[in-house]
């Protein structure tokens, strides 16, 4: 239960609003305390140059590339790699596109359902469509890194949520969040702040971009193609012109392991056929002990102390910051803990073209001792093949295909593992795997080191927060 003596003056702030949770709200109730002591303020309108939502409309979605625009919701926003699990959505259909397209150095806020999560736009997502349920910021009032910081302390998170309204789907609109007061420490102090920002958001940019061009080489030293639609099965918005799948299997080619059709695809055996012509070995042979393994089941008990350890988890595991949950290290067998160079499949979810199921992750510095959910497919890899090489041919159009391609399930979906054993992995000459494997490397080491910056950021805007209040 929350109580507090609240200030009859503050009541003028709410208009009509009476609940105790809109004034009892803790960043509410510290800032406007702060406001109160004379500390300098503005209001988020007035050192903004623009603050607007894309517009309503219909959204059709494609399959082709050349036909369609990156399509970026609340949910892809907040990942490392916001394109991944991006929709493509039609040229043709989309209306307002100069609005709807992201702009690099755009503050976005998550305005529907999950309101308040924000995000730099790089420019490894620039150029994209933007959802109609994101809240755009541009200013050249202040500097963006420094109301970037702000706008992503815990403090000011809670306030943004003392303005939702809504009772079945929470919502923020524009007029609203503009009516947020924005602190304004010293000049020097914001452009230090917005400085780590940059650093940030520029690392974490060239890291995305290096991981695309590092698939793209593998690719190309195999001598593959890019997949098109065609080219397999999936579950998801279905063109008019795309041909059903059918195709016969001789009962001798049917396993014990499935009877699913979908394991059995004509369409990606035509893609595995073309592997006949290229040096590989399965995915067993790969790793370790030519087997998986899995953090195992354990006692879940959440607790809020300085003792406990973050349990990650796949709803929040692939976005550039994880919240996880916090746990009593007590059932928790340290054996378990992550170590660097591990890849883990996300093993559980549906077939949802833009879900995170079957997607690979590289543990890098971040992730290294850190507890993963029981859902997680691991693997080390074997001395004989580097781990970024690996990770870049699971993560790659062709090795999500691969994966997906052994599913079984029907609300929730897993791989089957003796199917996942079976998946091909090219082999190419060591002193490309090896460059591929360095190139990784890097990159994730920079997704790590840009999240230090914003943290360093956002921990300097508390630190002023803090000094305040004393």
């Amino acid at each position: 239960m929350k109580k507090g003596i609240i200030r009859l003056n503050r009541f003028k702030d709410g208009l009509t609003v009476f609940t105790p949770n809109y004034y009892l709200n803790r960043g509410k109730k510290t800032i406007s305390d702060l406001i109160d002591r004379g500390i300098s303020f503005k209001k988020l309108s007035d050192v903004t140059d623009e603050i607007y939502q894309g517009g309503i409309f219909k959204r059709v979605f494609v399959e082709s590339d050349q036909n369609s625009f990156k399509y970026v919701t609340a949910t892809d926003m907040i990942k490392t790699q916001p394109k991944n699990t991006s929709k493509k959505i039609s040229k043709k259909y989309t209306p307002w596109i100069e609005k709807m397209t992201l702009q690099e150095e755009q503050i976005l806020v998550s305005c529907a359902g999950t309101v308040g999560n924000i995000s730099l736009v790089n420019k490894s997502f620039k150029g994209c469509i933007g959802s109609q349920e994101i809240i755009r910021i541009e200013t050249e009032k202040i500097s963006y890194g420094y109301l970037y910081a702000y706008l992503s302390t815990p403090i000011i998170n809670d306030y943004i949520q003392s303005m939702i309204y809504g009772a079945v789907v929470p919502r923020i609109s524009p007029i609203e969040l503009g009516q947020l007061p924005v602190l304004l420490p010293s000049e020097n102090q914001q452009e230090k702040i917005h400085k780590l920002i940059v650093e940030s958001s520029s690392l974490l940019a060239k890291a995305n971009i290096q991981l695309e061009q590092t698939e793209n080489k593998l690719k190309n030293e195999i001598g593959l193609r890019h997949l098109k639609p065609e080219d397999y099965d999936f579950f998801g918005s279905h063109s008019s012109t795309r041909s059903v799948s059918t195709f016969k299997r001789n009962i001798s080619e049917i396993r014990a392991l499935t009877i699913n059709a979908f394991n059995y695809s004509s369409r990606l055996q035509r893609i595995k056929n073309e592997f006949k012509k290229i040096p590989f070995i399965s995915l067993a042979e790969c790793i370790e002990g030519n087997n998986f393994f899995t953090t195992g089941a354990f006692r879940r008990l959440e607790i809020d102390s300085d003792k406990s350890i973050k349990l990650l988890n796949q709803s929040d595991i692939f976005n550039f910051k994880k919240k996880g949950k916090m746990l009593s290290r007590r059932y928790v067998n340290s054996d378990n803990l992550v170590e660097y160079g591990e890849i883990l499949i996300a093993g559980v979810g549906t077939l949802g073209e833009s879900e995170t199921f079957c997607r690979a992750i590289f543990a890098n510095e971040e992730l290294e001792g850190q507890l993963v959910a029981g859902e997680f497919i691991r693997m080390k890899t074997s001395k004989d093949i580097p781990s970024g090489y690996l990770f870049s041919w699971l993560s790659s159009e062709y090795g999500f295909r691969f994966i997906r391609s052994t599913q079984t399930g029907t609300k929730l979906c897993r791989p089957i593992q003796e199917l996942l054993k079976e998946v091909p992995v090219p082999i190419l000459d060591k002193d490309v795997m090896q460059e591929i494997d360095t190139k990784v490397k890097e990159a994730h080491t920079m997704i790590y080191q840009a999240l230090l910056k914003e943290n360093d950021a956002i921990a300097l805007v508390e630190k002023e927060i803090e000094q305040w209040e004393k």
